[in-house]
C-alpha cells in the first residue's frame, strides 16, 4: 500500500509515517516547513517534499499509484493537496484512521496514554521501559526521542504504545487493551465548547478501554526531578507491570530512574537553558516544580521563565488559572500569544492583560523574541540561574538557534 501524508514532518504525523514504513508500506509526504521529525524520516528513506504544498508533488505520487491521503486535523478544507485528493477520488482520512488500520493489520494490543498533561512524558517512559526490559512493543511518541526513533514497528511486536491525543476527538477512534491517564483538566475550547463536553469525551474513551490506569499509590521513591515526573514514572511502571507481569517492581523502577527525558519536555539545550512544551497553567505549574527541583540538584540560584502562550481562544478560557501558576520563579518574560485557529470575534489578550492576573506580577514583564531578550537570558544564566522556556509555538526554534551560537 502507498500512503501520502500531508504535514508529515511534525510530531503528530512523522512518527506515524515511520511506523507505516516499518510495517512495509510505501510512504511519501509533504510539509510547508521542516518539522522536528524530518531527520528521522530522511534516515528511514521516506521521500519528503518541503516547501509550497501546491499539489504538484502529490499529483506526481498519485500518478505513481498512491492509495491513501492522510492529513493533519489542522489542514484547511481549501488546502491544494486536500482539494486534489478529493478530485482524484483516492481514500482520505486523518491520522487516527491510519493508526487504527495499522493496529488491526498488525494484530497489536494498544497501550494508550491519554490526558491533558503528561501524555508525551508518560508515553516516552513506557516506551523507554519496554525497550530496556525486553517487552516487544511498537510505539508512536509525539516528539523526538534521544534513545530511539519517534515511531517503530518490528515483526513479532505484541503491544502498541501510543500517545492518544484528544484534540479533534481523535482518541475516540480507538479501543485500547490498556489506557493510562496522567491528568485530565479542561483544554481545547475550540473543539470542546464546555468543560462538560471535554470530560464526557474522556468518559466515553475510558468506557472503550479494556483496562484503565488512572490512580497511583504515590509510594514509589523515584530519583527523578519533580513531583509530576515522578508521578508519570509510577504510572509508566504500573503499565509495564501489566504488559509483563513477571517483572519485579524494583527492576522496573531502576530502569525508569534512568529515563533520559525527551524532546520539548524539559529538554536541556545547554548548561542552564531548558525548553518545554507546557502551555496550560496546570502544566506550567508542574513544569516549574520540575525546574525548581532541577535547579536545586544542579546548584542553581533559582528559575527564570520565558513564556509564550498558545492560542488566544485558549487564553480566554484559562486566564484565571495563571494566578499562582508561576509561583517561586525569580523572573518571567512574557511573550505575545502564538495565534493559531483563532476566533476573530475574541479580543486578543496582551501580555500585559495576562500578567495582571498573576499573584507575583511584580517579577513579570512583557518581552519580544529579539536579541535584547536573549542577552538578558544569557546574563541570568551566567549569574547562576536556570532559564526555562515554555512554549507550544515558534519560540522554541528561536531559543535553539540562539543557544547554538554560544
Amino acid at each position: 500500500m502507498k500512503i501520502y501524508i500531508s504535514g508529515i514532518s511534525g510530531t503528530g504525523m512523522g512518527p506515524l509515517a515511520l511506523m507505516a514504513k516499518a510495517a512495509g508500506m510505501t510512504v511519501y509526504g509533504s510539509d510547508k516547513n521542516p518539522g522536528m521529525i524530518l531527520p528521522e524520516l530522511e534516515k528511514a528513506g521516506i521521500e519528503v517534499k518541503i516547501g509550497e504544498q501546491d499539489g504538484e508533488f502529490l499529483k506526481q505520487k498519485i500518478n505513481e499509484g498512491v492509495d491513501w491521503f492522510v492529513h493533519t486535523s489542522a489542514l484547511p478544507k481549501e488546502h491544494p493537496e486536500l482539494v486534489l485528493a478529493k478530485e482524484t477520488g483516492i481514500k482520505i482520512s486523518k491520522r487516527d484512521e491510519l493508526t487504527e488500520y495499522l493496529i488491526e493489520k498488525l494484530g497489536l494490543k494498544m497501550v494508550a496514554v491519554a490526558g491533558t498533561h503528561g501524555k508525551t512524558t508518560t508515553t516516552s517512559m513506557i516506551t523507554f521501559g519496554a525497550l530496556k526490559l525486553g517487552i516487544k512493543a511498537a510505539y508512536i511518541v509525539g516528539t523526538t526521542l534521544g534513545f530511539a526513533p519517534s515511531g517503530s514497528y518490528k515483526p513479532g511486536d505484541e503491544f502498541f504504545i501510543y500517545e492518544a491525543d484528544e484534540y479533534d476527538r481523535n482518541f475516540l477512534m480507538f479501543h485500547p487493551w490498556l489506557a493510562v491517564f496522567p491528568s485530565v483538566t479542561y483544554d481545547h475550547p475550540d473543539i470542546y465548547p464546555t468543560r462538560e463536553d471535554y470530560e464526557e469525551a474522556f468518559s466515553q474513551f475510558k468506557a472503550q478501554c479494556e483496562n484503565v490506569i488512572d490512580e497511583i499509590n504515590g509510594d514509589v521513591d523515584f530519583k527523578l526531578a519533580g513531583a509530576a515526573r515522578r508521578r508519570d514514572a509510577e504510572l509508566a511502571m504500573t503499565a509495564l507491570l501489566n504488559m509483563k507481569p513477571d517483572l519485579k517492581p524494583e527492576e522496573v523502577k531502576a530502569v525508569l530512574d534512568e529515563f533520559p527525558g525527551v524532546g520539548r519536555r524539559f529538554e536541556r539545550l545547554a548548561d542552564g537553558f531548558y525548553t518545554d512544551y507546557a502551555h496550560h497553567p496546570e502544566e506550567i505549574e508542574a513544569t516549574i516544580d520540575v525546574a525548581k527541583d532541577e535547579a536545586r540538584l544542579r546548584g542553581k540560584k533559582g528559575v527564570v521563565v520565558v513564556y509564550q502562550p498558545h492560542q488566544n481562544t485558549r487564553q480566554h478560557e484559562v486566564k484565571d488559572l495563571y494566578k499562582d501558576a508561576f509561583k517561586g520563579v525569580e523572573k518571567i518574560f512574557w511573550i505575545p500569544t502564538y495565534l493559531t485557529r483563532e476566533d476573530p470575534n475574541l479580543k486578543v489578550l496582551t501580555a500585559e492583560d495576562l500578567i495582571s492576573i498573576l499573584s507575583n506580577k511584580e517579577v513579570a514583564e512583557p518581552a519580544e523574541l529579539d536579541d535584547e531578550l536573549f542577552r538578558k537570558l544569557v546574563k541570568y544564566r551566567n549569574e547562576g540561574y536556570l532559564v526555562l522556556l515554555m512554549t507550544a509555538g515558534p519560540a522554541d526554534g528561536w531559543l535553539r538557534k540562539n543557544v547554538a551560537t554560544l
